[in-house]
Parts: C-alpha cells; structure tokens; sequence
C-alpha cells in the first residue's frame, strides 16, 4: 500500500509539473525572457561586406512595427491589411511562405497607426492587442478567432497619445494585459474564453506600450507593469497590487515617463532595471527579501532608451539614448553601480533597437535602417560588420529576432531573414 501511495503521488506531481511547464511555455516579445537575449550559440562573429546571406524575404506581411515569432515550425507576425483598416495576424512557414493571414482588430485611428502588438504564443494560441486595445486569442493551428474582449468599453481602457502597444503576458491559465484607466492598472482574463479572473487596483493614468514581465524572487512569482508614471508589481494569482514607484528626482519628468513607457525592464537576482526616454533617463530598483517592496539603488542620466530596447550581457546594460527623436547615442552602464561605461555616437547612424546572443549585440538604426553586429565590450561601441536593410518602409522601429541560427528582421511590410550560424 506505502508502494502504491508513492506511486500515485509521483504520478500526481509529475502530471502537474507537465501542466505547470505547458502553461508557462510561450513565445513572443523579445525571447524566451522578454529581455532581447536569445538563446543560439555558435553564431557568426563578422559578416561579409553585403552582410549575412539573405534567405528569403516577403513583402505581404502588412505594414507594422511588431516583431516576428517562431513557434512549431512556422512564423506568426501582425499588420495591416492592404487599405489599413484592419490590423491582421499571418502564419509563415520558415522558408517565408504564407499559409495564412486574418483580421482580427483595429489599428489606432490618430499618429502612427501601424501595427505594434508582438504575438504571444503559447500552445496552439496566440494572443495580441489591437491599438484600440482588443484583446484577441486566435487559434494558430486554423486560423481563426477563439474571442475577443473589447479593452476601453469593457474595462475603460485609456490610452496614450499612440494608442495601445502591447504584447500581452501569458501565465498559467491567464493572458495578461495592462489598459490604464480608471477601473484597473493590469488586468487577468481566462485565455480559454477571455473571461475576467481578476484586475489590480487602478492608478489613475494613461496605459504605457511597455509589456509586462513576469518574474521570481526569493521564490515569489510577481508581474512587473507601466502605466503613467508607475513601474509596479502585482502578485499573478490574485491581481493584488504588491508595490509601486513614483519616486522620481525633481530634476526628472514623471508627466512625460506618463506619455509613454515603451521599454520592458530587465530583472536579475532581485534587481529591476527600466528606462524609458524623453530625460526620463535609467533606473535600478531592489525588491525587498519579501518582495513586497522596492527601493532605488541607482540613477544613471546618460541611458534614456526612447523605445529600442536594452540588454545585460555579463555586468554591463547595452542600449541606445534619446537626444531627439532624430538623434541619440550608443551607452553602456554597469550593471552593480549604474556608472556609464561609455557614451558614443555611431558613426553616420541614429539610436535604435537592440538585442543580444553569443556574446554579441545586434543593433539597428532606426532612421537608416543600419544593421550592426557589435561585439558586447564595455570598453567601447565595437562595430565588427554592418549593413542597410533596403526593403520595406517607413522608421526601422520593429525589434529582430533570432531563431536557430536566423536573423529575422521586420521593416513596414516586409520580412527578411539571414542566415548568422557558423
């Protein structure tokens, strides 16, 4: 009987672990850790003068700014449809050939309309946010519409002057977003049916385009959110708001951190790192051994990512910083202290996005559409190799994204990937 006994329960935990790690499974924003690492090894270290082989490329995936995602041998990205008055999800093969593309909401009606929202994965469905904030779960596998929940007239919504930006968090039986608004900061809907399961306390403020980052500390799980001018934690089973940060020095702008936190921080033993443009400049938090509270260990006022994102590679954050909307450096800082390693312009290039893997950064302007590969030095901005993306239009805002050994870049409506593997 002691035999069967331990035989059952070994079953039982071994049935949840399987369902825990299906649940927690996904792809999407910026990797497996939404914080533009990824994991492929064996990369190139330089490319040709042409840059990395071109594979394939498309010019139907729907003018946009979100980034692709691989999931089960195929490539799901979002868009326009041909008028632009649909935003659209479509399915790729990994040689870039369509299977197929669906309407599923509606773009912002004011500036800069295209669509922003990266798909998360997870099983056989994706979920996205359409820039009036419609929250969608589509089925991957045919391409159809599972339901979607009406962000602003549901759960008053508000926006920012752009709209609503966001790639949604999946955890457990949940798809969670963050509308702003009166009636609540972050919200939990089932992702079976888009039911309500619960919504944190409101702050009172505009949502931000930042998507939120689930993280654990000291054992406790916590979602990290923006919205406004607060950075804040909220326990995942219950929606209970655990802290928030106002704490901004005078010399900073809280008003305009309120209009538009575009960045996801970064998260690594106990720390949070965020930093959101317009002076709002850099931020490093510490969490309380509980998790309950926060406090600020540093500032760094050279690091003020516009919406390109940032890396940890090692101790040192890679990023680019906002001088203007035309205009911005390239900035390392450290990671334990927040001293600026470096602050350095990229020769005839502009600020842009960022990602890392094997130990190097992959960086794009964003007005020229420069491609760099850089080799992560806290000494200096080392460019080993670039090229310039011709295809597609309009800023080179999109985030890449790597997937064995390919380079996939986005620009407008069209799609390319390369080749980067030894």
């Amino acid at each position: 009987m002691n035999i069967l006994k331990i035989n059952i329960i070994a079953i039982i935990i071994c049935c949840l672990g399987v369902e825990t790690a299906e649940a927690q499974k996904q792809n999407g924003w910026r990797g497996p850790n939404r914080d533009g690492t990824y994991p492929d090894t064996d990369l190139l270290k330089e490319w040709a003068a042409e840059g990395p082989e071109l594979l394939w490329e498309t010019l139907d995936a729907g003018k946009g700014w979100s980034s692709p995602v691989m999931a089960d041998d195929r490539i799901y990205i979002t868009g326009m449809n041909e008028d632009e008055t649909k935003e659209i999800f479509s399915a790729y093969s990994l040689k870039g050939e369509k299977i197929y593309s669906i309407e599923y909401g509606n773009p912002w009606n004011k500036s800069y309309p295209d669509t922003r929202t990266t798909p998360t994965i997870a099983g056989n469905k994706a979920y996205v946010v359409s820039g009036l904030c419609e929250v969608v779960c589509i089925d991957t596998k045919k391409g159809e519409i599972q339901w979607t929940v009406d962000g602003p007239k549901i759960y008053g919504a508000k926006p920012h002057r752009f709209g609503f930006a966001e790639s949604p968090l999946v955890y457990k039986d949940k798809v969670i977003f963050c509308p702003g608004g009166d009636k609540a900061s972050m919200i939990a809907l089932n992702r079976k049916n888009g039911k309500l399961i619960w919504k944190s306390d409101a702050l009172g403020s505009t949502t931000g385009y930042a998507s939120p980052l689930l993280i654990e500390h000291n054992g406790i799980k916590q979602i990290i959110g923006l919205v406004g001018a607060s950075i804040f934690g909220v326990d995942p089973d219950n929606g209970a708001m655990i802290w928030s940060f106002e704490e901004w020095s005078e010399k900073e702008k809280p008003d305009e951190f309120g209009k538009g936190a575009c960045n996801t921080p970064l998260f690594r033993d106990g720390r949070i790192f965020f930093s959101n443009g317009y002076d709002m400049n850099a931020y490093m938090l510490q969490l309380s051994d509980d998790g309950k509270s926060v406090t600020k260990l540093w500032q760094n006022n050279d690091l003020d990512t516009q919406q390109g994102g940032y890396v940890v590679v090692d101790q040192t954050i890679y990023g680019s910083n906002w001088l203007t909307n035309a205009k911005g450096n390239w900035v390392a800082i450290d990671w334990e202290n927040g001293k600026t390693r470096y602050e350095t312009t990229w020769e005839g290039k502009s600020k842009g996005t960022i990602i890392s893997a094997d130990n190097m950064l992959y960086c794009i302007d964003d007005k020229k559409g420069y491609v760099g590969l850089v080799a992560a030095n806290p000494e200096k901005f080392d460019v080993i190799s670039e090229f310039k993306i011709t295809k597609g239009e309009g800023p080179f805002w999109a985030h890449p994204t790597i997937y064995n050994g390919i380079l996939y870049i986005r620009h407008g409506n069209a799609l390319m990937a390369y080749s980067i593997s030894k």
